[in-house]
């Protein structure tokens, strides 16, 4: 049996040791971080709490109650952090991005000690494919932030659309990487295509933006 409780503790340690000694103004990064580890062991045990109690079978699970748990949670330590101390919007899309890492990283260390390391090509495409998502969600969730927290009224219309959108996408990739074969392979390259399309289209925004000034 894998206790994540205790690979949780064997991950946060370090990091909390660290913590204690950074200079404060470094500390935000390591504590999203820590955030992110702990949203995802959080976000286990309130999927399965659901999973339970509406008897869903896997893949409804993982398409209808895990995206959407699991990306609340993300949000959550983001919005602690804007709400209480007020950051800069980009230095709230980055703590969104530490965030978003931790969730990964932690998501994929369970995933190794319950599925084994044997299948070393697997677990690079698996832990490539999970982590680029966890990523474009919050590139998604963080460039919408820039632009709509600075706006009042936009606040909470606005998180509320952005959470439906990364809510939708991570539910398409679970789908995809649920079934076999090459339905599963677009599945795990689909973050990936994604990320270089923003790449592509953020550099084509910035050109054209230099262009008309």
């Amino acid at each position: 049996m894998n206790y994540i409780e205790n690979i949780y503790l064997c991950l946060v340690m370090p990091l909390l040791v660290a913590i204690f000694c950074m200079e404060s103004k470094r500390r935000a990064s390591l504590l999203l971080l820590l955030g992110g580890m702990t949203m995802c062991l959080a976000s286990a045990y309130i999927s399965t709490f659901f999973t339970g109690i509406t008897g869903a079978d896997p893949i409804s699970a993982t398409t209808n109650i895990t995206p959407i748990v699991e990306e609340t949670m993300k949000l959550l330590p983001v919005l602690f952090y804007l709400l209480v101390f007020e950051p800069e919007s980009r230095n709230a899309a980055n703590g969104l991005m530490m965030t978003a890492v931790g969730f990964a990283t932690f998501e994929n260390v369970c995933y190794l000690t319950t599925n084994g390391a044997s299948d070393v090509t697997y677990l690079l495409i698996r832990g490539a494919g999970t982590g680029a998502m966890h990523i474009i969600c919050a590139t998604l969730m963080g460039v919408g932030l820039l632009a709509l927290w600075d706006v009042a009224w936009l606040k909470v219309l606005g998180t509320l659309a952005l959470l439906g959108l990364v809510v939708t996408y991570h539910a398409i990739y679970n789908l995809l990487v649920s079934q076999t074969g090459v339905v599963a392979v677009i599945g795990f390259l689909l973050p990936l295509l994604t990320f270089i399309l923003v790449r592509v289209l953020g550099r084509s925004g910035l050109r054209e933006a230099l262009r008309i000034s």
